[in-house]
């Protein structure tokens, strides 16, 4: 079972538990943070706006749509990241956004834009840590179209009316995200890597990285150095593509331990920030939230405690057989042992022992939605 979003958007299975409302989905939350060690943010969708019910169009909407979701924030010590919601609208329905030819349908797009970046400057400036906003759209072609000039062109000016207005960075940093095809746009997509590179270097804009907007060979650990001579920072949208963009949950496979190992041995960590991609709606997703984002850690903790200065200097220039068996050897290294006494002075549950609260959760709780 699935549903439709629109723009290429679809939702696998229909597990029961599903949050109707916000009280339940930020009580849902709260439980996955308290299996997750560190500190959290939660990257919010303009679609989760509280409306008390009326109709607000996307191009009205305001801070005070959020004013819920920033109190929570406020109370559990979380940071918001914040996204324009350029689908799953009648507007989006043919698939174009800010590429439409329709001036009016294009302007109504960039109304929405720039609402949310003063929707993310507010989260940012309420919470005191600066809200990442990162405009993806779902603009493209499901076969070859004639004129792929015209729209990135078109893409360009809404894009530039869009960030016109300036935002202190201390609240809001902008973010522009590339994709390779979806559902519906297989032939071509307006924002590729290709312009979205271009226009964040040109414009000094954050560039998002998803792992699963690429060839399914093509990896995002290999990217971030080549993106970062260029860019002061970028976001990361983490996550696990199955033969396309399917957002499965992350797990902890080379990939991961890749962009990990690439953030620390570059000394990125303060340049980069952070985001998990996912949805997998065939199985809990309370679960889903916990098995990725420990999963991200994990790998970020691998790499941290890699002898980095051993394996730059500790073999002779061109010495690549000691670099080799080195690498190896890590790799059962007993990392697992500091996961475990993190978890634990972090005070959230230690190897898989978090799933039996989710399985009370489920019981108590889930199973009495309908």
């Amino acid at each position: 079972m699935g549903s439709e979003l629109g723009g290429g958007l679809a939702i696998t299975g229909n597990y029961p538990g599903k949050a109707r409302t916000p009280e339940e989905l930020r009580a849902d939350l709260e439980l996955a943070y308290s299996m997750i060690p560190g500190k959290h943010r939660l990257s919010l969708h303009a679609s989760y706006a509280e409306t008390d019910g009326k109709r607000v169009e996307r191009n009205e909407l305001e801070p005070a749509h959020f004013k819920s979701w920033i109190q929570w924030a406020q109370c559990k010590r979380l940071g918001l990241d914040f996204n324009p919601t350029f689908f799953a609208h009648p507007k989006a329905s043919e698939g174009l956004t800010l590429t439409h030819p329709d001036p009016a349908i294009r302007q109504f797009w960039i109304q929405h834009g720039v609402i949310c970046r003063r929707i993310g400057a507010a989260m940012g400036q309420a919470l005191g840590t600066p809200c990442v906003t990162n405009v993806w759209i779902p603009d493209g072609s499901k076969d070859m179209p004639v004129d792929r000039r015209g729209p990135r062109e078109r893409l360009m000016e809404s894009l530039d009316a869009i960030f016109e207005e300036p935002i202190n960075p201390v609240h809001n940093l902008d973010a522009v995200e590339a994709k390779l095809f979806g559902i519906g746009s297989e032939s071509y997509v307006v924002g590729s890597h290709e312009f979205y590179l271009g226009y964040a270097v040109s414009r000094q804009k954050l560039l998002c990285l998803d792992a699963g907007h690429f060839h399914p060979t093509e990896v995002i650990s290999d990217k971030i150095s080549s993106v970062l001579s260029w860019l002061d920072e970028i976001l990361l949208h983490v996550s696990r593509g199955v033969r396309w963009d399917s957002d499965h949950v992350v797990i902890l496979n080379d990939e991961l331990q890749a962009i990990a190992q690439e953030l620390v041995r570059g000394r990125y960590l303060d340049r980069v920030h952070i985001g998990l991609d996912y949805f997998d709606a065939s199985i809990n997703r309370v679960a889903a939230w916990v098995i990725g984002a420990r999963c991200m850690l994990k790998a970020l903790l691998m790499a941290l405690l890699e002898p980095i200065d051993t394996q730059r200097h500790g073999h002779p220039e061109g010495d690549f057989t000691g670099r080799l068996a080195l690498t190896e050897e890590l790799k059962t290294l007993p990392w697992n042992v500091v996961w475990d006494a993190y978890c634990l002075k972090a005070g959230v549950p230690v190897g898989e022992t978090w799933l039996d609260d989710v399985r009370r959760h489920e019981r108590d709780v889930l199973s009495q939605r309908k």
